[in-house]
């Protein structure tokens, strides 16, 4: 959830002899003569002109022809919102809400943000909803949450927008409909919010609210993808690898997970990983494979903790190396790994790289059966990868 920030760049409309000090006072201003600008404007803010006090707040707050002071600029926005100028109130309501120029108050916050809102102003609509939202200066209040996203929705607000959807997706604060939820997904995401793209790409691909379509899952990921969304890039990589949606494509399905690998996505890393373990798609690379389980394994992902401790035993684009191989195998074995305390227990009795050493192949034996290995001999082969990432909340 995104929080709105006060608007720079106004647009005025000053009652009587104003119009034309304002129209001198802003072209003064866009040509970054700040300081003909401020004297257009201050005397008529002086006389109580509700849009040249705005004016002035924004050009203290932003220190443009002025020191920047949020004090001041805090005294003009108030001045202005105390004749029902509309984006005053919006502003008054979001220096109390970050502690700009006074201490922070969210219930002054909310007081402003509702002046603003009840005249119609989206961006006032969508903070007031998040007040609600999170019960920052209000009791939480779903239902009024959802009440002024959807004004704000009304009003093309594609963050609000994204809001509603989810809180229909998930029945907060309004009756669940996946149908009303898709609807609004849509709307957010044609307007290039990522969040809505990546919801409505899951939507599609999990058949929930609308008829399963792996095709235009695709469609969706690719869009949020392309704006560098984590989770898509990952989910439209698990399309390229599986073929769904699109043709089987190693290649694609490996540049998507570098994507997310790149951003520290572990899942990403660890299949990566596996396919040039495997050579799935790509060519082999064990030594590639090393380094992408390695990054995996570092945040503590148990499939690659596993993977490197077999690749170290066996020599696999690394030199074979007993005492590495037992390090990772007890990393994955302490996250209840069976396969990887079973192999504990093998290279022990065999001294597989480590001496011999019977009692701690028995204790190794003994955990992997409580953990429900039945099988007699270890088990090598990679995991399945984690399936597709759910809709965040």
């Amino acid at each position: 959830m995104h929080f709105k920030r006060m608007a720079i760049g106004l647009v005025f409309v000053l009652a009587g002899i104003g119009i034309a000090h304002a129209d001198l006072g802003q072209d003064a201003y866009d040509r970054g003569d700040y300081k003909a600008a401020l004297d257009y404007w201050r005397p008529l803010a002086k006389k109580g002109d509700a849009a040249a006090q705005l004016k002035l707040g924004e050009m203290y707050e932003e220190g443009d022809g002025v020191e920047k002071d949020l004090t001041r600029a805090l005294n003009w926005y108030r001045k202005a919102a105390d004749q029902g100028n509309a984006q005053a109130e919006f502003n008054v309501g979001t220096m109390y809400d970050q502690g700009e120029g006074v201490a922070t108050d969210d219930a002054q916050a909310v007081v402003w943000y509702r002046k603003a809102a009840e005249q119609g102003y989206g961006d006032a609509q969508y903070n007031l909803a998040l007040m609600y939202d999170n019960g920052e200066g209000v009791p939480q209040d779903k239902a009024q949450a959802f009440i002024w996203y959807k004004k704000s929705a009304d009003q093309g607000d594609a963050d609000a927008q994204f809001n509603v959807a989810d809180m229909y997706d998930n029945g907060e604060g309004v009756s669940q409909d996946k149908t009303e939820a898709i609807v609004w997904y849509r709307k957010s995401a044609d307007q290039g919010n990522a969040d809505a793209q990546y919801n409505l790409a899951i939507m599609y691909d999990e058949g929930d609210g609308v008829p399963r379509d792996d095709s235009q899952a695709v469609v969706w990921y690719q869009k949020a993808a392309d704006q560098g969304k984590i989770e898509a890039e990952y989910n439209l990589a698990i399309m390229y690898r599986d073929g769904e949606g699109v043709p089987k494509d190693g290649n694609q399905a490996a540049s998507w997970f570098r994507k997310a690998a790149d951003q520290g996505d572990a899942d990403a890393q660890y299949n990566l990983g596996s396919m040039y373990a495997d050579g799935d798609g790509i060519a082999e690379d064990d030594a590639e494979a090393i380094v992408w389980f390695r990054k995996a394994a570092d945040q503590n992902d148990v499939e690659a903790e596993y993977n490197l401790g077999v690749m170290y035993r066996d020599g696999e684009g690394v030199a074979k190396n007993g005492p590495e191989a037992i390090d990772w195998f007890e990393k994955a074995a302490a996250q209840n790994y069976v396969d990887a305390a079973f192999n504990l227990g093998v290279m022990y009795r065999d001294g597989d790289g480590v001496p011999v050493d019977w009692a701690k192949s028995f204790e190794w034996f003994r955990k992997a059966k409580a953990m429900g290995h039945n099988d007699n001999e270890p088990d090598d082969n990679e995991d399945t990868p984690p399936q597709t990432k759910s809709i965040p909340i």
